[in-house]
C-alpha cells in the first residue's frame, strides 16, 4: 500500500531473461520490459504442477505481464505469451547456445533496474526472431548482436578507422584497450592482427548488411567471433559464461539430442 491507500498495477510486456526459485514453490523472474527496463518480480506458485503460469514465464518467452508494484520485488499476477522462442530454439543446440548468450549478455548489460533500455529491448526481440527464423547461422547473428548491444551502450568498437588516431589508412591490429581498430602508426604490443576480410566482416554484422556477413569464410567468422566476445568482456569487467558453450565453427561436429535443461544455461539457480 501506498500513502495514498492505492495499490499500484501496471501491465508491460517483455523477454523473460532467466529465473530462481524462491521457497517451495515460487520463482523470481527478470524480464527485460520494453517500457520499465529490467525487473525482477515474484511468480507465485509457478513451480507447482498445476500453476496457471505455466511455461509462459521461462527464459526466451516474449510475454505480456500485469504486475503489482510493491516496495521489494513486484508481483506478477497475470502472464500471457506473446511468442514463445524457446520453442523452436531448444531442439537446435548452436541456436539455443547462441539464444542463451544473448539473454546472458542483455542481463549483464542492462545494468540499472526500472531503467527504460527500449533499445537493448527490441535488439533482443530481434536477434530472437532472426534465430528463429533460421536464415543465417546462429554464430552470426550472436555476433551481430553482441556488436549492437555494445554500441547500444556505448562502447562500438572502431571498425574502419584507428581508435587511437582517426586515420583510416594502415589498420593493421586490434586492440581491446584502446577502443578497437588502430593503425600500424599506434600498435600497441599484445594487440591482434586479424585478417582484413576480419574487419569487413565485423563491420558488416554491425551495420546489418547480411549479404556480405553469410558470404565471409569460416576462418574469418572465428576470428570475429574470438575478437567480439573478448571485446564484450573486457567492457563487462566479467566473463558471459554461456559464451563457452556456443560453437564458433561450422566444422565442429554438432551436438546430437536436445538442449539443456532451461536451469543449466539460462543462469536458473539450481
Amino acid at each position: 500500500m501506498r500513502d495514498n491507500g492505492r495499490v499500484t498495477v501496471y501491465r508491460d510486456e517483455g523477454i523473460v531473461l532467466r529465473t530462481q526459485k524462491l521457497g517451495e514453490a515460487d520463482r523470481i523472474i527478470t524480464v527485460l520490459t520494453r517500457r520499465t527496463g529490467k525487473i525482477r518480480a515474484v511468480a507465485k506458485g509457478v513451480r507447482k504442477t498445476r500453476s496457471k503460469f505455466g511455461a509462459r514465464l521461462e527464459p526466451f518467452t516474449h510475454v505480456d505481464l500485469q504486475l503489482y508494484e510493491r516496495r521489494s520485488l513486484d508481483l506478477i499476477t497475470q502472464a500471457e505469451t506473446l511468442r514463445p522462442y524457446g520453442e523452436p530454439l531448444v531442439s537446435d543446440y548452436p541456436r539455443y547456445t547462441a539464444g542463451v548468450a544473448m539473454l546472458e549478455t542483455a542481463d549483464k548489460l542492462v545494468v540499472e533496474e526500472r531503467e527504460p533500455s527500449l533499445r537493448q529491448f527490441l535488439l533482443l526481440v530481434g536477434a530472437l526472431r532472426t534465430l528463429c527464423e533460421r536464415v543465417h547461422e546462429p554464430r552470426l547473428v550472436l555476433d551481430a548482436f553482441l556488436l549492437r548491444s555494445l554500441s547500444v551502450a556505448g562502447w562500438a568498437p572502431a571498425l574502419d578507422e584507428c581508435a587511437r588516431c582517426g586515420g583510416r589508412a594502415g589498420i593493421r591490429g586490434f586492440a581491446i584497450a584502446a577502443g578497437g581498430a588502430i593503425c600500424l602508426a599506434c600498435r600497441v604490443p599484445g594487440s591482434a592482427t586479424p585478417a582484413p576480410e576480419t574487419f569487413s566482416l565485423m563491420l558488416a554484422l554491425l551495420r546489418g548488411e547480411w549479404d556480405a556477413a553469410d558470404a565471409s569464410q569460416d576462418r574469418h567468422r572465428v576470428e570475429c567471433s574470438g575478437l567480439v566476445a573478448a571485446y564484450l568482456q573486457w567492457h563487462l569487467e566479467h566473463g558471459i559464461r554461456s559464451l563457452r558453450h556456443v560453437e564458433r565453427s561450422k566444422s565442429e561436429v554438432p551436438r546430437t539430442g536436445p538442449a539443456p535443461q532451461w536451469g543449466q544455461a539460462t543462469g536458473t539457480a539450481p
